[in-house]
This record gives C-alpha cells, structure tokens and sequence, in this order.
C-alpha cells in the first residue's frame, strides 16, 4: 500500500543512499585513488588462475589485487554509475581477520555481486527504496561459498526496479550506461555488473537471469557469461522483486571479463560442492570428462537458429551469428540450419507465466512517485486494464491491423487464476518435451548457436518499445537449457544498416518494438555476441563449446577486441 507522505520518505532514502556511496567513494583509502603502477597492471593482465598460483606462493598479495581492481572499479564507475554499495574497507577487514580462505581455488580474487545478493553488513535494495536501511546481519549462502572459496567480495552492483528490463536504473542508484557509448544500455538485470566487467574493473561476477538477465547485458557490454541450468549454481542468500515466482525460474548464473575467467570460476565454484550450502543445488560434481571430450571432439553437429520467426536479427546480430557459422565450418564442423518447435509459442508460455501474479508482486515495493522501468510500467498498465477494453484492442490489432501474432501475445494478459496457473505449467512441461525430443530425434546437434537478442544494446529507456522482444534468450529460460555468451564483433555503420527496402510498418508488434531504435550509425561500435546454447545441465560442454568457437574465431577472423584499461 502507498501514501502520500510515502514520496518524501521515497526520497530521502535515495539521498541517503547515494550520499553514502559518494562519502565511502571520497574517503578511501589513497592506495585506492593513485594512478596504476606497472606492477597493478600486470595483476589486470593476469587470468584469475595465474593470480590465484600468485596469491598460492605468496608472490601476489591478495590485498595488492583487491586494491587495483578496486581502482579499476571506481574508474568504471565514474563513467558508468554501475556500484550501488562499496566493500572495499570491509574487504580489506575479512582477508586481515582470516575470513577469506586463501587456500582456496579462487584464491584472492576480487569478485563483484548483483545487488540482490545478501552480503552481512548491506542492504539489498533491488533497486527499491522501501528496501533500504535494512542491512543483513549475516552473509547469504552464496557468499559464504565465495568467502571459503577465498574469493574475495569488493562491489555490489546496479539493476533495473523490478528486475524485468534490459536497462539498469532506478531512483535509488540511478542510471547505469553502456562503457561503449553512454547513451545506451548496458543491459539489465544484471547491467551494472556487465559494465562493470567490460570496462576491465572486475574479472569474476555473479548476476541472476529469468528471461536472458546475464546474457543480453554480455551482449550489449561486451563480456562473457553462462546461464546456468537450475539447481547447478547456488541461488539461496539473494532478494528480488518477485519471491515465490517459479512458473519460470530465475537462476543465479556467472559472468566474466575473459572465456577463461568464466571456464575457471565456473569449474572452480562448483567443486566447492555448493549443495553443502544451498539445499537448492543439485549434488553434480563438475564432470572433467565432459569438458574434455568437447574439448577434443574433431567434429561437431552445430544447428544454427538464424530466426525465432517472432523477431528476424537485425543485421549487425545477423552478421555476428553468420561469422561464427562460417568460422566453425571453416573447422570443418557440420553446420546447418535448424527449424524448432515454435518458438513464439515459448514466448508467449513464458511470459504469461512470468507475469502470472498479474504484476501484483513487483508492484508492491514501490512507494508514491517511484519511478518504474519503461518496459515494465508497460506490462503493469496492460494488466490493469478493464478486460473489456483489453479485449477490444486485441481485436483491433487482430482483425484491423491484422496482427495475429501480437494479438495472441496480448490476449489474456491478466492475473491467473490457480487453474490457469496450472494449465501453463502443463503447456510449458509439454513444449518442452517437444523440443527435448526434436533436438535428439530430428535436429541431432552437439550444440546450438543463435543471438543473444534481435539488436545490440538499446538506448536508455528503449525498453518501452522493446519491451516484449526478449524470446531469443526468454525460449531457454522456459526450457531450462544451459547457454552461454561471448562477444564476437562490434556494430558496423555500413555493413550493418538496413536495407533501403526495410520498413517497420510491415512487421508484428514484438518486431516493431525491437526495431524502434535500431540505427547502425548511432550504434557503431557497440559490442554484438553470440549464443552458445546445450540442453539442460550441460555446462561443462558449453563452456567447452564456447572454447572451441572463440578458437574458430582466432583462426578465421579474430576474436572479440575487449576494451582497453585506461
């Protein structure tokens, strides 16, 4: 429920917050403010690995690390806005007291959390002001596994209210941009992070998904990270927007700087047995004979996705999937195209399911005069429309402008009843054995490749338009597949503008709003990825997977050019 006086209580707790930050950030430390020694630019070259050896053999000093990534991180942060909190005293404090184990794999390694995880001493805020001021008294699962695995938490980073957007603002951090071009997003839900890891001020962060929310941020930043399948990657010890939403699960899911980063922490987190921390994980040990055999397989079956038929890839998205089917054929792999089931189907399942509260539950955090994601006031305005008038407009757009795809997204966009609830969960249980079976039967692949979403990054406050053009990652979230991001190439002016013949009018109403801001030449040189996708709990061979396409890359073309540390 709201109130009237609720604003000014809103409003002094957004001062409050970012007045923190801003002290914390003027008062460190000046080991933090000095410019970069050559020695602190060799520990930003390093992979994780070799630092871990260093911090191992006592030839690195994990204090040293933490103390030139968090130089880095407030740099980043001063172009982008991508913290929320600042650990750095506090981290300083659990590597002197003993409290991060530096025998461990991730020994010394300075490690960035999604705001919505729980760390002793810090709000959750999830972006809402209602959730300020009441900081956790203990670490969360999650970080008690990153403290024993001597990983050492340094930064909490920003994400959109409600978690439901591919933008990264609210009213109590603010906006968060794109490190390539501040007039766009960097992605969200997990933007501030994918920011944060492009611009070189962490290697290693944990972000959550529920419709693409650590993939289509890689994507539009130009970093690297894997969508775990659930119950793989710990997710207890976290707040959200939505509790107790599981028609389609959010999972907590790595991200990196490097494919080497991602690989080694991945493996690294999960032979640290994380069921012994979270009931929710299953007891899978990492499988190394996995990882090698796709490591080592001469010759791979890649189906590649060009279209979910919903939303054809703009051109720069087009040619980055096209380079990375070339470079694997050029390997000698089987490359081919593939048709799955429906994959507007998943769109629509998906998101009636996401949203089958009717929006009541992210809705409830917010206090008079918040402001809320483009995006997501769109899918709280539909859904408070009189049924009425909401069935009016589906046939308008059905038999007046003749869009039966939108049409049938639209219609039954409402609360859901338990039975309606459940029909969905059957719907979704079905499709999913559809596509379990074409996969083995009919597609017969080793892996997938595919976008990551229809265009690069949007600009802030697109997702008012785009809001409903998220199916090339949302079809994976419904089908709890494993897949992975890795940038591939920049956005073109001239090889990736539309063609003279392209007009929006012709296309569906989820097409449109994807389209609305595509521009080759305001978005030149914006990062553009690939989706590296495997069935259910194959995470060692997507990692593997992913490996082996970047090499295809090396040897046709070039890798992905990460941007630069100043």
């Amino acid at each position: 429920m709201v109130y009237p006086l609720d604003y000014f209580q809103h409003r002094r707790d957004c001062q409050r917050k970012q007045s923190h930050r801003a002290s914390k950030i003027a008062t460190l430390p000046r080991d933090y403010l000095y410019p970069l020694s050559p020695s602190e630019r060799t520990i930003l070259s390093k992979p994780i690995q070799e630092l871990v050896q260093d911090v191992h053999k006592q030839v690195a000093s994990p204090l040293d690390v933490l103390r030139t990534y968090g130089k880095v991180a407030i740099k980043a942060h001063e172009k982008t806005n991508c913290l929320t909190e600042i650990l750095f005293p506090e981290a300083e404090e659990w590597v002197v007291n003993g409290e991060v184990n530096l025998n461990g794999p991730l020994a010394g390694i300075p490690v960035s959390l999604k705001d919505s995880i729980a760390v002793r001493g810090f709000d959750v805020s999830v972006g809402y002001s209602s959730k300020t001021g009441k900081p956790y008294v203990k670490d969360g699962p999650m970080v008690k596994l990153l403290k024993d695995a001597g990983a050492i938490p340094f930064v909490k980073t920003n994400l959109p209210v409600t978690l439901l957007s591919f933008e990264s603002t609210n009213d109590v951090w603010g906006r968060t941009t794109n490190p390539h071009n501040s007039k766009y997003s960097p992605g969200g839900s997990t933007g501030g992070e994918a920011a944060l890891l492009a611009f070189g001020g962490s290697r290693i962060g944990i972000g959550s998904d529920v419709a693409g929310s650590v993939r289509v941020p890689a994507h539009f930043s130009g970093c690297y990270s894997l969508r775990c399948s659930t119950g793989r990657w710990p997710k207890a010890g976290m707040d959200t927007s939505m509790p107790g939403q599981e028609g389609i699960a959010s999972v907590f899911s790595p991200m990196a700087r490097t494919l080497n980063d991602l690989s080694y922490f991945t493996r690294s987190l999960i032979q640290m047995q994380p069921w012994k921390y979270d009931h929710s994980v299953h007891p899978i040990e990492w499988r190394d004979h996995i990882e090698e055999e796709y490591r080592e397989k001469k010759k791979f079956r890649v189906g590649v996705l060009r279209t979910d038929g919903v939303v054809d890839p703009s051109p720069a998205c087009a040619r980055a999937l096209q380079q990375v089917a070339a470079a694997l054929s050029a390997e000698g792999h089987d490359v081919y195209d593939v048709t799955p089931p429906s994959c507007f189907e998943a769109l629509k399942i998906a998101s009636h399911l996401l949203n089958s509260d009717g929006c009541q539950t992210f809705l409830s955090w917010f206090r008079t005069g918040e402001w809320n994601d483009a995006g997501a006031a769109q899918l709280s305005f539909y859904v408070r429309l009189p049924r009425p008038l909401k069935y009016l407009h589906y046939l308008w757009v059905k038999y007046v402008q003749r869009d039966a795809l939108w049409a049938d997204l639209l219609r039954g966009w409402h609360a859901k009843s338990a039975y309606e609830q459940w029909q969905l969960v059957a719907q979704r249980e079905a499709y999913k054995a559809r596509w379990h079976a074409w996969w083995r039967d009919e597609a017969q692949m080793d892996f997938l490749i595919t976008v990551p979403n229809a265009t690069p990054a949007v600009p802030h406050d697109g997702m008012k338009q785009a809001v409903s053009s998220c199916g090339y990652t949302f079809l994976f979230n419904l089908l709890d597949y494993t897949s992975g991001i890795l940038p591939v190439t920049h956005v073109d002016r001239v090889l990736d503008a539309l063609p003279a013949s392209f007009s929006a009018r012709k296309l569906n109403g989820v097409a449109r709003g994807a389209y609305a801001h595509y521009d080759s030449i305001k978005m030149e040189g914006l990062p553009v990825a690939v989706q590296v996708v495997g069935q259910r709990l194959e995470e060692e061979k997507v990692v593997a997977a992913m490996e082996r396409v970047e090499d295809a890359l090396d040897k046709n073309g070039g890798r992905y050019a990460l941007l630069e540390v100043d």
